[in-house]
């Protein structure tokens, strides 16, 4: 596992409207993740939840070939243009999650979903909030790509997820073992918190999400990597 350092933020030079999702330390630390692996011109791989597309530049910029997803039209339309001013091709595919890739397998799955635990809420995260909040645990979506992983991986597939503590790291590690892949964290970084956690630090002292944490004011952010056992 690589050792903890604090990530900067990816230099991405790109066009990220508003409401898309702005590259930052969580897309450093999956980006370093993802050139860990061993990707060739061969390697298919799908960026689930693209929004700007910076993921998908960079796995493209690896030799991949990438298919990149989102449920926002705005997200797919920055990735399709990020692509095309970084020289790169990516194919974009509009839908939820895996959902817009049917029957599709790939041999590798990079994603950075929304994770920020938010107040309970009566309908879904909606506008710029649709792009971190993810319901009361952070698990809105995080659950969802657990269960999904495996029928989108080829055998040796693999898949690498990036989200924080707040959001229960042994909670996803035991259900994507649940769901038959081996799974670990491969890096870590932790970061003061930003100010949508800091507007909510009360709330979440609250739920008892930062009981644990002897740094109240900082986050700690986990990549997982996960493949078939």
């Amino acid at each position: 596992m690589a050792t903890e350092s604090l990530v900067s933020p990816p230099r991405f030079r790109g066009w990220v409207p508003p409401g898309v999702y702005r590259p930052q330390t969580d897309t450093g630390l999956l980006g370093r993740a993802l050139r860990r692996e061993r990707i060739t011109s061969r390697t298919e791989v799908l960026d689930l939840g693209t929004g700007s597309g910076a993921l998908a530049v960079e796995a493209a910029r690896l030799g991949a070939r990438v298919t990149a997803v989102d449920i926002s039209w705005r997200a797919l339309a920055a990735a399709w243009c990020n692509a095309l001013l970084n020289g790169q091709t990516v194919r974009v595919r509009h839908g939820d999650l895996a959902s817009a890739v049917p029957g599709r397998r790939f041999d590798l799955v990079v994603t950075n979903p929304p994770y920020v635990p938010a107040p309970p809420a009566d309908r879904p995260p909606r506008g710029r909030a649709r792009a971190w909040d993810a319901g009361p645990d952070g698990r809105l979506l995080i659950d969802r790509i657990c269960a999904a992983a495996p029928a989108v991986l080829r055998p040796a597939g693999r898949l690498l997820m990036v989200h924080s503590h707040l959001s229960g790291v042994e909670e996803t590690l035991a259900r994507l073992h649940a769901a038959g892949l081996h799974a670990q964290v491969v890096d870590r970084t932790r970061l003061p918190f930003g100010r949508i956690l800091r507007s909510r630090s009360g709330w979440l002292r609250e739920r008892g999400l930062l009981a644990d944490s002897a740094d109240r004011t900082t986050e700690e952010l986990v990549v997982i990597r996960a493949g078939h056992i």
